[in-house]
């Protein structure tokens, strides 16, 4: 897990987190409020940075996939071209034969 990619959400997750400590120590709640008011912006968050997480997991699934198809693609592409080209020979020999045949 590369730390860069999910910087900006752990900098909000931790905002996030302070915001509500402050608002909530400015509606003079006691302590305990307080603690469970931080506890579910946290684990909020901390959902939010999961779900993100996953997308990006199953995004980068997605494109190893799409690439793994392409190249399967080509592959397929390269070995019917090149049927097509030895079913194309195989036909003119036959012509060849067959026109050689009649000519005699």
């Amino acid at each position: 897990m590369d730390i860069r990619e999910y910087l900006g959400d752990v900098i909000l997750l931790v905002i996030l987190v302070i915001s509500t400590l402050v608002l909530v120590f400015n509606l003079n709640f006691d302590l305990i409020k307080s603690v469970a008011a931080a506890l579910m912006m946290l684990s909020l968050g901390g959902l939010i940075f999961l779900v993100h997480w996953k997308v990006r997991l199953i995004e980068k699934s997605l494109t190893n996939r799409e690439r793994m198809v392409r190249l399967n693609m080509e592959e397929v592409a390269a070995k019917m071209a090149q049927k097509y080209d030895s079913h194309v020979s195989h036909i003119d020999g036959v012509v060849e034969e067959f026109s050689k045949r009649v000519y005699r």
